[in-house]
């Protein structure tokens, strides 16, 4: 399968597939971003049900990667994507865009006989890595569901590819499982074990699951087909890829960095940390099993910080940095955003929808924008405590946009080295290193600030975070009082 990769990575493509945009980026060999294109991820209602436009994506795919290659010297490709995505595939790349049936959309709501099928099939928390999340979330969970609808489809069908991985079979016809992508809540692998889920015998998948590859590992080619219909670059190499989060983590292995916690930040606060014990993780808070590039377990926590961020901030924060007496006055006032805003527990059982505001409201945008940050921070630091002991935390991820967020956690773990990335390209940077994986001589170039003195909020912040942390945890544990509390609408 393995290609030689002893040439020289020259810029690497990376196609990093989110569930609502499709990032292509031109990339140096070393991690730096030098061009990005970018379209929406095309969704279609169905029938049989809402599913991604593979076909049209995949047009705007192979055109763009020869739009890139005539400005960059493309040596390499490689795909990052979300594991809540994969695609059940047959003989051909080419016929419908290799596709056996529709790629489900991951936020299409599961019927209800598929759910009651599929619980008692999923197997324990490290057969899953992770509880079990809304909608259409897990791979295994969709190949139920496809398998229940269309059995024959399914019994016709070659692969079963993650979405790094069918993008790389798109391009050079090799099919290839992957860890990092298989152990992302796909339901598929157990990571602690190194072994498939007993779904995957108990409903005959075993066959559909291509040989494992490691995520710089080079499948083959481009086909000469896709070269001469699209204009692609001669030779470009093609890597097997691998889940973006676990890129992302694999961005400051890369960079030198060996005892580490990262934190995320977007849609969702992502935290990973190589060190946790596996008996720390609770599916019941968020707690997920991950696996890194390498196949080894990446103890995990996801709660979905951007959307508690907009609950509270409101729709259009003002662009404006928060100063720190707008923070140090919220604090005095002991003005309190408590979870869950959206429908999500997060670290918090059975707190989803139940958000409030407690204490006075914040009166105008900016203070209802640091009301947020601080929530968010408050959150960070609590799927920090959750991933366990590690002296250095590194943040990234858009809530940086604010100077106010980074200091803000800091304040909150003063025992812990805390510092940020301002590089908004981490999963296109780590997936771009891949192709050097091995051959490395040095460490990849890596900037982490440090947010600075933050002695003056400190004191404020501990009182405070001691009393939010009591209040969120004991109002959903044994049910809120609403005495005094102001439901935030």
């Amino acid at each position: 399968m393995a290609v030689s990769a002893d040439a020289d990575t020259g810029t690497v493509a990376v196609l990093d597939v989110g569930k609502t945009n499709v990032k292509l980026n031109a990339v140096t060999s070393d991690g730096f971003v030098l061009e990005t294109l970018s379209v929406a991820n095309p969704v279609l209602p169905g029938p049989p049900w809402r599913h991604h436009d593979l076909e049209s994506l995949g047009e705007w795919i192979f055109a763009s990667l020869a739009d890139l290659g005539r400005r960059h010297p493309l040596q390499t490709f490689v795909a990052a994507g979300h594991g809540s995505g994969g695609v059940l595939v047959g003989d051909d790349p080419d016929m419908a865009a290799g596709a056996a049936l529709p790629m489900i959309d991951y936020e299409q709501p599961v019927p209800e006989k598929i759910q009651l099928g599929y619980a008692p099939l999923s197997g324990s928390f490290f057969d899953r890595g992770s509880a079990t999340m809304h909608s259409a979330t897990h791979q295994a969970r969709q190949l139920y569901w496809m398998q229940e609808h269309a059995p024959d489809a399914v019994a016709a069908a070659r692969w079963y590819l993650g979405l790094p991985q069918y993008w790389a079979w798109r391009l050079s016809g090799v099919a290839a499982s992957e860890a990092s992508l298989l152990g992302a809540q796909s339901h598929l692998w157990n990571v602690a074990e190194r072994r498939f889920a007993p779904i995957v015998g108990t409903r005959g998948w075993r066959s559909l699951m291509p040989d494992f590859a490691d995520a710089w590992q080079v499948l083959g080619t481009a086909r000469p087909e896709l070269v001469r219909r699209h204009g692609l670059p001669e030779g470009l190499r093609v890597l097997t890829g691998g889940h973006d989060s676990s890129l992302n983590h694999y961005r400051y292995h890369a960079g030198g960095l060996n005892d580490f916690i990262v934190v995320s930040t977007g849609t969702w606060i992502v935290g990973f940390s190589g060190r946790t014990a596996l008996d720390r993780l609770d599916e019941h808070r968020g707690m997920t099993l991950n696996s890194d590039v390498f196949g080894r377990p990446l103890g995990g926590v996801l709660t979905m910080g951007g959307r508690e961020f907009s609950h509270v901030a409101g729709r259009e924060p003002p662009d404006a940095a928060v100063p720190d007496d707008v923070i140090l006055g919220l604090i005095a006032r002991r003005s309190m955003a408590l979870p869950s805003f959206g429908d999500d527990d997060g670290l918090f059982p059975g707190s989803a929808g139940r958000g409030r505001i407690s204490g006075p409201p914040p009166e105008t945008p900016i203070e209802r924008k640091a009301l947020a940050l601080l929530y968010c921070a408050l959150l960070t630091a609590e799927c920090v405590e959750a991933l366990g002991p590690g002296p250095l935390v590194v943040l990234d991820g858009s809530f940086l946009r604010d100077p106010l967020y980074a200091r803000l956690v800091a304040a909150l773990m003063p025992n812990r080295r805390v510092r940020f990335n301002l590089d908004a390209y981490g999963v296109a940077s780590g997936a771009a290193l891949l192709a050097s994986e091995g051959r490395r001589r040095r460490p990849a170039p890596l900037s982490l600030a440090d947010p600075g003195d933050v002695s003056h909020l400190s004191p404020a912040v501990a009182v405070y975070a001691s009393q939010w942390r009591a209040r969120a945890r004991a109002g959903h544990n044994n049910g809120f009082s609403r005495d005094f509390e102001r439901t935030y609408r």
